[in-house]
């Protein structure tokens, strides 16, 4: 009897045994049913991100670039923008000129209005990473920004205006530059409960201690990059140390960073931050990606305390044992087996990395396997699980660009500008790059950085926005031809906390068993849609599973496709 095979059928037959494989010519015009198109201009969003020099670097500060978030700031159901800015070394601007950080309004029409004068996040400086979530249990997500030498926490008022509570909340005590610690990079950063005391503790990433004073430039002719004099570091630079921040229920963060053992890290070049349960014991884990040197897995004890266990849990190095320069992560259970694997971007000359997890403490590095091995001309920064064409399969989106943008006018490599890179999930733990047919906002080559996924037109796709250097963002439209169905759950904590951060969504169709969590950070220095979505491919209705973090298990089944929800804990739908 002769069974003939769907597409992709056909690509999983041909693909089960492979290890390698080249695909490319096979699908080469055929339709993949999603196109990503560059809308950013068009929706309003026209402020270019200031990062450094354009044409050459003196310091590695001005190479690393800032992320976004996807950020419903006013609870409206319809997913705003705030896009992180920088500056530049021996810059005299005037106050109207100087680049400040910028929250742009959706207007439900697909396109959105600059508000960042009025709503009081108007900011210059170094600029770094963001993240969110509801610190006070007010049911307001506030909003975290770090800097090389100071983070800002910035409490949502509820009325489209924020205050700075840095200084009263305790946060700028450790974050802030002073006399005692003058050379602090914060870097990706991320609220989490590692407690489960219901109130959102910070954790935050440092990359190096850097002072421009004292660091070794370019004209000194002893940092090159393959024959290029580039601004040095970070190796030979000491290593910045982590932080984690406790809150206290009462307003106030105290350093717990020596306390719960974040400390016994070596300085660590630290640069994404990820926060998800890996172990599947109830507790947040946090996952870092240092640059030129072996990852952080800390693993939570649910004593207060974290364990480093990245290298004995195979999650530190590459395939064959040797660091990376990883920039940005992200977490999916990307082959249906239950427990949350890991991809991180790497530096141009290496692949990105696929770590899958086993479940039993341990991961193994299936970047080859998996099809990932195939391009190392990138230079990785964002990293995003997304399901693109909502099959109930998550696939990856990585954004590229240049660390030094000496290269632009040279051969080496792919150059400054560069695109992004898809990969097609085929649901038997391959993936296939289909880059090409994604559509001209994957293709377009920017110098991008930071980037977030969410669903900024509430049509049922995920879309995506890219923080550039020296240009204007990205705002990547989704146009999705599949008519595959999904479902997004809100989540509002009562005995968790209110942003429902660490919580655990289940999505079952028929067969297929989907889970997300709730995520506050990732990718790189970014922050995406706190709403979890799940593509279901064509499955009219799924059954939902929420674990929330307060140990409370909510079942709600039969839920009808192609809608959002909002989940109160112990409640039901709201």
């Amino acid at each position: 009897m002769t069974r003939k095979l769907t597409r992709r059928g056909l690509i999983q037959s041909l693909c089960a045994s492979a290890s390698v494989f080249t695909l490319d010519q096979l699908l080469s015009g055929e339709p993949l049913g999603v196109q990503f198109v560059n809308v950013a201009r068009e929706a309003g969003l026209r402020s270019k991100t200031i990062f450094g020099r354009e044409s050459k670097n003196r310091f590695l500060l001005e190479t690393t670039g800032c992320g976004v978030a996807f950020y419903d700031y006013d609870h409206d159901g319809w997913l705003d923008i705030f896009l992180v800015n920088g500056t530049r070394f021996d810059a005299h601007w005037a106050k109207a000129d100087a680049p400040v950080s910028r929250l742009y309004k959706n207007n439900r029409d697909g396109t959105f209005t600059d508000v960042t004068l009025k709503s009081g996040l108007a900011r210059t400086g170094w600029g770094q990473g963001c993240c969110i979530g509801d610190y006070d249990n007010d049911g307001l997500d506030d909003l975290l920004v770090t800097y090389w030498g100071d983070c800002v926490l910035y409490r949502n008022n509820g009325d489209g205006t924020f205050t700075d509570v840095s200084e009263k909340t305790g946060v700028s005590k450790t974050t802030r530059v002073t006399p005692a610690n003058l050379k602090r990079w914060n870097t990706g950063c991320a609220f989490l409960d590692y407690d489960r005391d219901g109130w959102l503790d910070i954790f935050i990433g440092n990359y190096i201690d850097f002072d421009p004073k004292t660091v070794a430039v370019p004209e000194g002719g002893k940092c090159l990059y393959k024959g290029l004099k580039v601004a040095c570091g970070p190796p030979g630079l000491d290593g910045g140390k982590n932080i984690l921040l406790h809150n206290d229920g009462q307003g106030n963060f105290t350093d717990v960073s020596e306390k719960s053992g974040i400390l016994k890290t070596a300085g660590t070049y630290a640069l994404g931050v990820l926060v998800a349960d890996f172990d599947n014991d109830g507790w947040p884990d946090i996952y870092v990606a240092n640059d030129s040197t072996n990852s952080a897995l800390y693993r939570n004890n649910r004593d207060g305390t974290f364990t480093d266990i990245a290298i004995e849990a195979g999650a530190a190095y590459s395939a064959d044992g040797k660091p990376q320069a990883g920039m940005g992560v992200s977490t999916a259970d990307y082959d249906g087996d239950g427990n949350l694997d890991i991809v991180k971007t790497n530096f141009a000359g290496d692949t990105s990395s696929l770590y899958r997890n086993l479940g039993n403490g341990f991961f193994e590095d299936e970047t080859f396997q998996a099809g990932l091995g195939r391009n190392t001309r990138f230079l990785g920064w964002g990293a995003m699980f997304l399901d693109v064409d909502n099959d109930a399969w998550p696939d990856i989106l990585l954004t590229n660009g240049h660390v030094y943008p000496e290269v632009a006018d040279t051969a080496i490599e792919y150059g400054y500008r560069q695109r992004k890179v898809l990969y097609r999930n085929l649901g038997n733990g391959k993936f296939l790059d289909i880059s090409e047919s994604g559509g001209p906002g994957i293709l377009e080559k920017v110098s991008g950085r930071g980037c977030a996924k969410g669903d900024f037109d509430n049509d049922g796709d995920l879309d995506v926005v890219v923080n550039c250097v020296n240009d204007v963002p990205q705002l990547l439209r989704c146009d999705s031809t599949t008519q595959n169905r999904w479902i997004k759950i809100k989540c509002i904590g009562t005995k968790s906390n209110r942003s429902a951060i660490g919580t655990r969504v289940y999505c079952v169709t028929g067969k297929r068993r989907q889970l997300d969590e709730v995520r506050s950070g990732g990718s790189y220095f970014s922050q995406d849609d706190l709403r979890v979505h799940f593509g279901l491919a064509k499955a009219e209705t799924a059954d939902i599973e929420i674990r929330w973090p307060s140990g409370q298990v909510d079942k709600i089944p039969g839920l009808a496709a192609n809608r959002i929800y909002t989940a109160v804990e112990g409640k039901g739908l709201r």
